[in-house]
């Protein structure tokens, strides 16, 4: 089924706390209230690919859209939008794909590289090489301590059963993305830990509101995963279908108890995050099997590595831990078994547990488009965008689950002049 998509809508997205909506279009930009809905400020000053919020503020990231006139997909515009200025521009060697913003920190994606800045003064603080990233997966956390960035590792770890030998003459940027997820922290600049979160290539990483867990999809789309940060302990399991399908969104709620997942499917599902611990994830203190895979989950005690992904990896080869390591988070294994002879199953046989089902679902009104959901802060509304250009408000039954009903449907191109006022003072 052909994606369905409004042709004057080039982007739109919630902001960190998922109170408003920024959208681009083919004149420019607009920032929407989401409760109560309203557009608050409307730009008509070209094409914007991407628009990204820093929260409530008036700082906004701005991308041009390819091909479009006088617009340029590689150059980033960070402005204030209080004070109708420039705060600066930065020009980048190739396509801008994703820009990801916390309080402290500024993350730039292109397809090879990740590009990292300190917010307060635009600086430049580290360059990563990636694998192949066409779609720009990857997260960073709201939260500015811890900061945490996950994106698919650049090679596959020394256990995953997609990992093989590469020519010498290959580069990361040229290995194939494989189902493992590496942790960068931003603010000490270091390598914290890499995981073996699926066998298939990773599709889309999401991180919680405090940095403490991430969520993670295959592109198979048939299972979630939600680990803790930083150890990488697989905590849920959820089953979103048998059918494969492409994961659109994956949003923790403000609170963490809760886990929204679109896809290309008309379905969207919400997961409990309360109550079914994967692999008594729940036992982080006591003795037995629970413990001993919790020492050897911390990276050997070790603190991260400076030097990126390469470092990490030497560092492990020269200590001769990587192996252990890495297996001991990989997603075939649970606390019950670790302890003793979790190191000797075959991985078809480690994933003893059946994935949890949603714990509550909602239809949308036409099937086909794109969309992004996120669960309000304030009431129990599910929020999605549509990428025909609509706004929907669910209302969910927190106690009991079930399917959400439709209370509310808006549109989010509703002509607006160019006018005033940013969503909030500095």
């Amino acid at each position: 089924m052909a994606e369905k998509y409004n042709p004057s809508m080039l982007f739109a997205n919630f902001n960190q706390d998922f109170s408003c909506v920024s959208v681009g279009t083919r004149k420019g930009y607009s920032i929407t209230n989401c409760d109560p809905f309203g557009r608050v400020y409307t730009k008509n000053d070209g094409a914007r690919g991407i628009v990204e919020m820093l929260f409530c503020t008036s700082l906004i990231a701005l991308v041009g859209a390819a091909d479009q006139p006088q617009s340029s997909p590689r150059k980033l515009q960070i402005v204030n939008t209080k004070r109708q200025s420039m705060i600066c521009e930065l020009l980048f060697p190739s396509s801008i794909l994703a820009i990801k913003l916390n309080r402290k920190t500024l993350v730039v994606v292109l397809e090879n590289e990740i590009y990292i800045y300190d917010i307060s003064n635009m600086r430049l603080q580290h360059v990563i090489e990636t694998s192949k990233n066409p779609d720009a997966i990857c997260a960073l956390s709201s939260s500015s301590d811890p900061s945490y960035l996950a994106y698919p590792s650049p090679v596959p770890s020394p256990t995953s059963p997609l990992s093989t030998p590469q020519p010498s003459s290959s580069s990361a940027t040229d290995t194939p993305n494989s189902g493992d997820v590496l942790l960068f922290d931003t603010r000490s600049l270091s390598v914290v830990n890499v995981l073996q979160a699926h066998k298939s290539p990773i599709s889309f990483l999401a991180i919680n509101s405090t940095g403490t867990m991430l969520a993670t999809a295959s592109d198979k789309g048939t299972v979630i995963r939600v680990w803790s940060l930083p150890k990488m302990e697989k905590l849920y399991q959820f089953r979103r279908g048998s059918q494969r399908t492409r994961i659109h969104s994956i949003t923790f709620n403000a609170m963490s108890t809760l886990l929204a997942v679109s896809s290309a499917t008309e379905t969207v599902h919400i997961f409990k995050l309360s109550g079914q611990r994967g692999g008594d994830a729940t036992r982080r203190s006591g003795g037995g099997s629970g413990a001993s895979l919790s020492s050897v989950t911390s990276l050997d005690g070790q603190d991260g590595m400076e030097g990126g992904y390469e470092a990490f990896i030497d560092g492990k080869k020269k200590n001769g831990t990587l192996g252990s390591s890495i297996r001991r988070r990989s997603f075939g294994l649970t606390r019950n078994i670790a302890g003793s002879v979790g190191g000797y199953l075959p991985n078809t046989l480690t994933e003893l547990w059946e994935p949890s089902r949603d714990f509550a679902f909602l239809k949308l009104p036409t099937a086909g488009a794109k969309c992004i959901v996120a669960l309000s802060g304030n009431m129990p509304h599910v929020m999605v965008i549509s990428s025909e250009g609509f706004f929907y408000s669910y209302n969910i039954d927190l106690e009991n689950g079930g399917e959400c009903s439709l209370m509310k449907q808006y549109n989010l191109l509703d002509s607006g002049e160019d006018a005033g006022g940013p969503t909030s003072a500095d």
